[in-house]
């Protein structure tokens, strides 16, 4: 496996190693101890999967608050997507930053989202599907996010948004600091 930091501080992307034959390729998506020795302390509790019918939909951008953040691997299966962290942390060198990741189906590239920082996207393609491992069982009560349009990120999301729901496209913007 190869792990690439990337600009938002702990974030990081996987790529797996390949065995390849006639019958395709084979390869280890997740191995514990080498997350570890890459520094993501990564225990997988709980899995699940996004179907998105429709290129322009837009996910998120979704974290979870204290005492019940977690740690997110996030792979796209089917489809491609334009992947988003933001980095909510304030006490974090790149706090308020963001970083998007082209993820497909033919990569199988991971991305790793530590915990404070919020994670969202925006399909590419009909039909995506984005299959989540993460390190806790899901509390809708620690659920929080923030706005996908927030002028103080400044996402530049590569399509026009076909379909956000109400919960994503209501979210508040992020509070202006003092």
């Amino acid at each position: 496996m190869k792990f690439t930091s990337l600009p938002i501080k702990d974030a990081l992307t996987i790529e797996p190693d390949p065995l390849r034959d006639e019958r395709g390729f084979f390869a280890r998506f997740f191995d514990k101890e080498i997350f570890e020795e890459n520094g993501i302390p990564m225990t997988i509790i709980q899995s699940s999967i996004s179907s998105n019918s429709k290129k322009g939909t837009i996910r998120g951008l979704h974290h979870l608050i204290p005492p019940h953040e977690e740690r997110k691997l996030v792979t796209c299966t089917h489809g491609s997507m334009f992947d988003v962290l933001v980095d909510l942390r304030k006490d974090s060198p790149t706090h308020l930053q963001w970083v998007s990741i082209a993820l497909s189906a033919d990569s199988w590239k991971t991305v790793y989202v530590p915990p404070g920082v919020a994670h969202g996207f925006q399909t590419l393609e009909d039909n995506t599907i984005v299959f989540y491992q993460i390190s806790i069982n899901y509390d809708a009560k620690f659920l929080r996010g923030v706005r996908w349009d927030d002028p103080t990120f400044g996402i530049k999301w590569p399509l026009p948004v076909s379909i956000i729901n109400a919960r994503d496209s209501n979210y508040p913007f992020f509070p202006k600091e003092e």
